[in-house]
């Protein structure tokens, strides 16, 4: 990826997902109007992606609640999605889209592709209402990651966007102060 995501719009894009027992349509349109976040992972029937998934399901209503829909994406179809939903009682807990993109359109306009296996990186983006990406985080395959960091960085990606002028510091939790960046601050924090 040669240039950040961050602030781009999301791309155009039509697939199928797996969602609450059915195939449905999604598309970039399907993002617009609410937080989303867009979690992609490498394949169905893995070891490191299910207990990503798992932990994302146990946060699934807390998220909603805050407005925001969530997307797993893999190079999978939807029909493996329903297969893996099956036969997984981890996979059982998701009650977000699952979507499906065998042809990788979705995974490359994202710039998570991993071209020579055809699969996707863990990669993790928040978008805001108006299609905009705020949060672009992609690991390599070994590497899971934590529901519970994700949730922070929405908390504070809707905070900042919510409050003109002021910045969330590390470790940031809602009802903790906040910075409003200026030339007073510079060198004394």
């Amino acid at each position: 990826m040669s240039q950040s995501l961050i602030n781009t719009k999301i791309l155009p894009f039509k697939a199928t997902a797996y969602h609450n027992g059915e195939f449905t349509e999604v598309t970039e349109k399907s993002l617009l109007g609410k937080w989303a976040v867009v979690m992609f992972y490498p394949a169905d029937f893995t070891f490191v992606c299910p207990t990503e998934l798992g932990d994302l399901a146990d946060y699934y209503d807390q998220l909603k609640e805050m407005g925001v829909e969530v997307y797993s994406v893999s190079t999978d179809t939807h029909f493996t999605h329903k297969a893996w939903h099956d036969a997984s009682d981890t996979i059982k807990k998701i009650r977000f889209p699952m979507i499906g993109d065998p042809t990788g359109k979705i995974s490359r306009n994202f710039g998570v592709m991993i071209e020579d296996e055809g699969l996707a990186l863990r990669g993790t983006f928040v978008i805001n209402p108006e299609g905009e990406i705020k949060v672009a985080e992609i690991h390599d395959l070994g590497i899971g990651r934590s529901a519970s960091e994700l949730f922070r960085k929405v908390q504070a990606a809707q905070y900042v966007a919510n409050h003109d002028g002021e910045v969330c510091p590390a470790k940031w939790q809602p009802g903790e102060a906040t910075l409003a960046p200026s030339l007073d601050l510079v060198g004394k924090i």
